[in-house]
C-alpha cells in the first residue's frame, strides 16, 4: 500500500518570463475568451443538486490558482493527491461520475498512446479545484504549422484560456525507484514541446499560459520530479503552472489505460 497523505507546498520560482520570443506573436488578446465565455458543462441543474457529480478523493492544493499564478510572468509549482482508494474508474459505468468535459474527453479520445485516462482525470483535478472547463480536446487545438508539438487540452478558467499538457511520472517495471536523470529528461523534453506548442499555437485557440499536469506513482516518484524541476533553469521553466498530484489506492488503470 501507498502513502496517501502529500504534505501541501507552493513555491513561487524565480520571475523568468516565457522564453519563446515567438510565443508573444498571436496577439495583444491572446488567451481571452472572445465573444464568450466558456461553456458551463456543469451548471447546476433545477433542482438545487451539486454542480459536480461525486468524485474521488482530493487533497492538498486545491483552488489555489489565483491572478498572480495565471497570468504573471514567473512559473510556480503545487502539489496534491487523488486517491481512488479500492474504488478504481472503470469505463463506462463511472462516467456519471466525470464532468460534462471529462466524458468528452473520454468519447474524443486523444492523439494516439495510452494516456487517455491521465489527460482525463488531470482535467478533472483542474475542473474540480480551479473550476476549469473543457474547450478542446487535443485533436480540435488548431496551429499554425502541421509538423509541430501538441498540448493535450484546451480549457477555460475564468474568461482567459489555458494550455494544458499531462505527463505521468513512472517507472517500469512499476514500483521500482524514479532517477533523477529520469525525471530531468522528462521534465526538459515536456516543458520544451510547451514552449514549441505555444510557439505555434494558432490565434484562434491561443492560451494565456500553459498548466503542465504531472501524475505520479507514489510518493517517491513525486519528490524525484519536484527536485528534479527545482533544478532546472529559469529559460527551461518559462511561465509554465506545474502540478503534481500523487495517486494512491486502485490507481493502477491511470497508468496503464486499462
Amino acid at each position: 500500500m501507498r502513502a496517501l497523505a502529500l504534505v501541501p507546498l507552493l513555491v513561487a520560482c524565480g520571475g523568468a518570463e516565457a522564453v519563446d520570443p515567438d510565443a508573444a506573436a498571436v496577439g495583444a488578446d491572446a488567451g481571452v475568451v472572445a465573444d464568450a465565455e466558456p461553456e458551463d458543462l456543469d451548471a447546476a441543474p433545477p433542482d438545487g443538486t451539486p454542480a459536480t457529480p461525486e468524485f474521488w478523493d482530493i487533497s492538498g492544493m486545491c483552488g489555489v490558482l489565483g491572478e498572480a499564478e495565471l497570468t504573471g510572468p514567473s512559473p510556480s509549482l503545487f502539489f496534491g493527491g487523488l486517491d481512488f482508494a479500492d474504488d478504481r474508474y472503470d469505463d463506462p459505468e463511472d462516467r456519471d461520475r466525470l464532468t460534462a468535459g471529462g466524458v468528452e474527453m473520454i468519447l474524443d479520445g486523444n492523439a494516439g498512446g495510452s494516456s487517455v485516462y491521465s489527460e482525463v482525470f488531470s482535467f478533472e483535478l483542474l475542473a474540480r479545484c480551479e473550476g476549469a472547463t473543457l474547450i478542446k480536446t487535443e485533436t480540435e487545438i488548431l496551429y499554425d504549422l502541421v509538423d509541430t508539438k501538441r498540448t493535450d487540452i484546451l480549457v477555460g478558467i475564468g474568461a482567459r484560456k489555458f494550455g494544458v499538457s499531462v505527463t505521468r511520472a513512472m517507472t517500469f517495471p512499476f514500483g521500482n525507484p524514479y532517477t533523477m536523470a529520469a525525471a530531468t529528461t522528462l521534465l526538459e523534453r515536456k516543458l520544451d514541446e510547451i514552449h514549441i506548442s505555444t510557439a505555434n499555437v494558432s490565434a484562434e485557440d491561443a492560451w494565456t499560459k500553459q498548466i503542465f499536469a504531472v501524475l505520479a506513482f507514489d510518493h517517491q516518484h513525486a519528490d524525484v520530479a519536484a527536485a528534479a524541476y527545482a533544478a532546472l533553469d529559469d529559460e527551461t521553466k518559462g511561465d509554465t503552472i506545474v502540478t503534481i498530484f500523487v495517486t494512491t489506492g486502485d490507481d493502477l488503470f491511470i497508468y496503464t489505460d486499462d
